[in-house]
């Protein structure tokens, strides 16, 4: 079976047209009494009402619509005024600044954010960051409802309920709800850093909508989806702390300024196919100044980086999340046969340490 994964960013066509609690419904019960019980007319029955629709109402003035021109490939293209490209993205600060994916925003031209009460803005500044697949934006707006971000989702468990928003198919479709649950966590999906699973309807046009938990917390930034035949509903979201770690440095330094170790990697092949492994990474070719002065060579292999045990490369960049370049960091590796210890200075990459990605062959389907 051909599987593909499709980034989330939805087309327009001409013919398409906080923490809520749970709270309880009281039912009087009008049955009849138990034979040896006393009868009451007064006896209730406690019914949890569904926080769902409460969620839904608090979140959704922090969602936002983005839509603008697809780029023109050809002159035909650029003379159809249905040449649209829209997604979805979540108010992170009361002065108009927004995060949405990457995929969203690139190569759209006359772009225009709407938010849930209607109104529209251009947007005046863009910061980008593709290997994250997350993108800032600006717009020119005031006391708007920022989203509140869960602190971290690793406390999120498989089987709790959560709720996509989001701009599915049709722009005219904004702020759409669906429910389901988190079906994993932690999934090295074609991806720099780890994702969440989850079962909710995610379509194109939800790409930078939230995947919000129970208690009105954002848990991620819906990004991607399996599309297959016979395959349903198997979206991806990044979770809250790579958002606010991208974003973060986004805010800093305009860009994220990540750590590479300088070499590229093959990883083994349990890790490719996802079986449990502690096999290490293999060195396919040494790029920066500092790891060759460091002394790795190519065929090395690495088991770990300041003791924490790596056997892939979403490993390393999960990791580098606490690291900045220019800090030291000891290697434990291989080298001729021999275990050794290397102290090498982090160089200035982009988030991805090997050749081909985490994704392999099918990289190009991003």
């Amino acid at each position: 079976m051909l599987c593909s994964i499709m980034l989330l960013s939805g087309a327009v066509e001409a013919a398409a047209a906080a923490k809520p609690q749970s709270a309880a419904k009281t039912i009087p019960s009008t049955g009849a009494a138990v034979k040896g019980q006393k009868s009451s007319a007064n006896t209730q029955v406690q019914v949890p009402t569904d926080p769902v629709p409460q969620i839904v109402k608090d979140v959704s003035p922090s969602v936002v619509g983005i839509i603008g021109r697809a780029t023109a490939q050809t002159e035909q293209m650029a003379a159809d005024r249905n040449n649209l490209m829209h997604g979805t993205g979540v108010i992170i600060r009361s002065n108009g600044w927004i995060v949405t994916n990457a995929h969203v925003v690139n190569g759209l031209q006359s772009t225009v954010v709407v938010t849930s009460d209607g109104k529209t803005y251009k947007i005046t500044d863009t910061y980008v960051d593709e290997a994250s697949d997350l993108a800032l934006i600006k717009i020119n707006a005031s006391g708007l409802r920022p989203a509140v971000f869960a602190k971290s989702a690793q406390n999120t468990q498989v089987g709790e309920k959560v709720v996509a928003i989001g701009t599915p198919i049709s722009f005219s479709l904004r702020n759409s709800a669906t429910v389901g649950v988190v079906s994993g966590m932690n999934r090295a999906v074609n991806a720099t850093y780890r994702l969440i699973q989850s079962d909710t309807a995610i379509n194109p046009g939800n790409s930078g909508g939230p995947l919000v938990n129970m208690k009105g917390e954002v848990l991620g930034i819906n990004s991607m989806k399996f599309a297959a035949v016979g395959v349903e509903n198997m979206g991806f979201s990044i979770p809250s702390e790579t958002v606010q770690y991208v974003i973060n440095q986004l805010f800093k330094y305009g860009e994220v300024r990540r750590p590479s170790l300088g070499v590229s990697m093959e990883e083994s092949w349990s890790a490719l196919v996802g079986l449990p492994t502690q096999d290490p990474l293999t060195i396919t070719k040494v790029v920066s100044d500092e790891a060759k002065k460091a002394g790795i060579r190519e065929n090395d292999v690495l088991y770990s980086i300041d003791g924490k045990r790596v056997n892939s490369v979403v490993d390393i960049n999960e990791l580098f999340k606490s690291y900045m370049p220019g800090q030291t960091v000891k290697l434990l590796m291989q080298s001729d046969g021999d275990i050794v210890i290397r102290k090498l200075v982090l160089s200035e990459g982009v988030g991805m340490d090997n050749e081909s990605a985490a994704g392999g062959e099918d990289d190009d389907e991003f």
